[in-house]
This record gives C-alpha cells, structure tokens and sequence, in this order.
C-alpha cells in the first residue's frame, strides 16, 4: 500500500480520539484536555493511522523510538480565552508571516501579510504586540501566549536587538516595527500577562502553522 508523505495526527485521549490530517484539527481535540495523548506520524497511510490508533497509546510508545505526546496530570490548564501568537519564516530570514488564535477554540483572530524577509523572533514580536493593542482595542485582557522568549523579552523590555538589514525588501516590516515599539513605548504593559508557551509537555502552541 502506498504511503502518505504528508503527516497524520492520531489523538488517542483528547475531546474526540481519531485520526487528524491538519494541527488545526488536532490540536481542538487536546488543547485544554486534561490527560491527553496523541503524535503525529509521517510517512504512513491512512489505513496505517488508523490502526494505531486501535492499538492505543500505550502499545504506539512500546513499539516506536518516541512516546505519544501527554499533558501531565498536573500541569495547569490554559485560560480558556487565552490567546496564542507565533510566527513562520521560511528561511532566517526568509519569507515571514505571524497569527493568532484563540487557544480553546482555535480561531484565527489576525493573520499578518507575508513579508519578503523577515525572522521568527520578529514575527513573534510583532505578533505579541498586536494582540496586545487587539486587547486594549477591544477592552478585553486576556493572557497571551508565544514560544518565543526572545520576543517575550524584546516586549518587556520595549527593545528589539535584531541584525535585519534595512533596505527595499524590509523596509515594511521595519516600518511595522518601529510602529509596534512605539506603541509599547506609549503602553502601560503592567495589566497584561505575557507567557512563555511550554512545548515540551502542551505540544506545539495553537498557534503553530504546522510547517515543521
């Protein structure tokens, strides 16, 4: 039987166990689900899929070189109407765009341009800082989320240390940069609770473009 070189998504404890061919479908059944289990596997079927996903979790950790993703027990839940950003570049620098979702439902609530060279730290940032006057917009805080701690930091400290050269292809992104510091030089940023996403045990954050 041929096989699918695209990825496959198997949940095994999550809101609804099956088989998933998108993050985005994937992460709606496990994000905010205490106790879940699911992995992402390339270069198999469907049919493939859909028999690991009969054997269970348990069975799919003993026999494969990595465990199933699980959410320990005491890990403590994401605020339902938080909000997660991140960004995607191809290349560093490359072509670069940034979102963000809301975590519990997965919907993209802003999705940038595509810019002709950018980084992921700066997509990160500006991705940040557009949720935040997002949220000062609409008079709705909410905690916000990003895996990138070098944004993080670039955000509080109202910095950005990057070596992008300004010229034709970035002159944009620039503009859109010194926009977004000085709209964090003239905020209070003391209500608002920026945190770092931990991938390590929740899985990619929801916001991810699935492009790894």
């Amino acid at each position: 039987m041929a096989k699918d070189e695209k990825k496959w998504y198997i949940v095994w404890s999550g809101r609804e166990p099956g088989v998933y061919e998108t993050w985005d479908e994937c992460k709606r059944q496990v994000i905010g689900q205490k106790g879940a289990r699911y992995k992402s596997f390339k270069g198999i079927s469907r049919a493939e899929a859909k028999s690991l996903l009969l054997e269970g979790a348990p069975e799919v950790a003993r026999t494969k070189t990595s465990s199933p993703t699980a959410i320990p027990k005491d890990l403590p839940p994401t605020d339902p109407d938080a909000i997660a950003v991140d960004a995607a570049c191809a290349g560093n620098p490359g072509v670069m765009e940034y979102r963000g979702v809301m975590i519990e439902t997965g919907d993209v609530i802003f999705h940038s341009q595509k810019y002709p060279r950018g980084t992921n730290n700066i997509g990160e940032f500006l991705a940040i800082v557009h949720a935040l006057a997002l949220m000062e917009q609409k008079r709705h805080i909410v905690p916000l989320y990003s895996d990138s701690r070098t944004a993080i930091a670039w955000v509080k400290n109202k910095a950005v240390k990057t070596k992008l050269p300004r010229d034709a292809k970035t002159e944009t992104l620039w503009q859109h940069i010194e926009r977004a510091l000085s709209w964090l030089k003239t905020h209070d940023l003391s209500p608002y609770t920026i945190l770092k996403w931990d991938t390590e045990h929740r899985g990619e954050i929801p916001a991810d473009f699935g492009r790894k």
